[in-house]
């Protein structure tokens, strides 16, 4: 577009002695700029459009398999495991990550964050050990770990970090919270679930926030056996923190497949559904439709 106001402001070239005047002698350096600024047009207009993320189908996974390898469908691959006895039999269990390994999910953009961007969903599962050795699924998830679908937020899960762990029986998930660019906030939130009445039930979460242009702080963590949630501010520069407890209303813990994506999961108002729902078809542990 300036090249285009700077051609329409080139003066005519005034021939001494002829009393004519043409803009012939620009005609040429006219065309170079409509040229030129109609491939920057064309540039800001790329730059500008959102990153188009494709369409998934997320496959079911295998009921049993000798490892967290063998419940990898096609095309996917575990990206994290960890060992531990979830269901308290004395028989160690597994959770693992999976994640598509599809290049039409690799993406290249002309606009801010990663690039090339790798939108690759992934799949959180469980699965409990069996007497005669193998395991069988017992959870599948899809909706917990967010797909990434902006090039400028970082990774929320972290497959190096101990982001998944089975500890004290219990299965916990860690989610990072980082942004190159438009939003100063940065953290993290774990989830802590315990297998009960045939579901993995939120039983803690914690979430730790820094506001990295003011310093302040927040610390929210919540017992959801007891309904007690604690919440703490502070600032990076000091180390005082003002805390207050609130009390949940009562409810049955929501299993995983009732929080739907962690990083938009508030917990003061997570609804509290009816007791002991009936875990789902594919284990994703979320209340199954009636049958009809």
């Amino acid at each position: 577009m300036t090249g285009l106001l700077v051609a329409a402001a080139l003066p005519p070239v005034h021939h001494a002695g002829t009393g004519t005047t043409t803009d012939k002698g620009h005609s040429g350096m006219r065309f170079f700029l409509h040229c030129a600024a109609l491939l920057l047009i064309g540039l800001q207009a790329a730059s500008a459009q959102p990153v188009v993320i494709p369409d998934v189908v997320y496959p079911r996974l295998p009921a049993q398999a000798a490892s967290a390898a063998g419940f990898a469908p096609a095309g996917w691959r575990v990206e994290a495991e960890v060992q531990g006895d979830l269901n308290a039999d004395g028989i160690p269990d597994i959770a693992f990550t999976l994640r598509a390994q599809d290049r039409a999910n690799v993406l290249d953009h002309r606009g801010l964050g990663e690039n090339p961007f790798d939108s690759n969903p992934r799949i959180l599962a469980a699965a409990f050990g069996r007497p005669g050795g193998g395991y069988a699924l017992a959870l599948a998830d899809h909706g917990l770990i967010p797909r990434r679908t902006d090039p400028v937020l970082t990774d929320a899960f972290d497959a190096e970090a101990q982001s998944l762990a089975i500890q004290r029986g219990t299965l916990r998930l860690r989610l990072e919270q980082f942004s190159s660019a438009g939003s100063w906030d940065a953290g993290n939130r774990t989830f802590t679930f315990r297998w009960q009445e045939g579901r993995f039930a939120l039983i803690g979460f914690d979430r730790m926030g820094v506001q990295r242009n003011s310093g302040q702080t927040t610390r929210i963590s919540v017992n959801y056996l007891t309904r007690r949630m604690q919440t703490a501010t502070g600032n990076i520069e000091t180390n005082a923190e003002r805390s207050r407890w609130t009390t949940l209303p009562p409810g049955a813990p929501l299993s995983i497949g009732e929080i739907g994506d962690g990083m938009d999961f508030d917990p003061a108002a997570a609804p509290a559904p009816s007791p002991a729902p009936a875990p789902a078809d594919q284990l994703g542990n979320a209340p199954a439709s009636p049958a009809k």
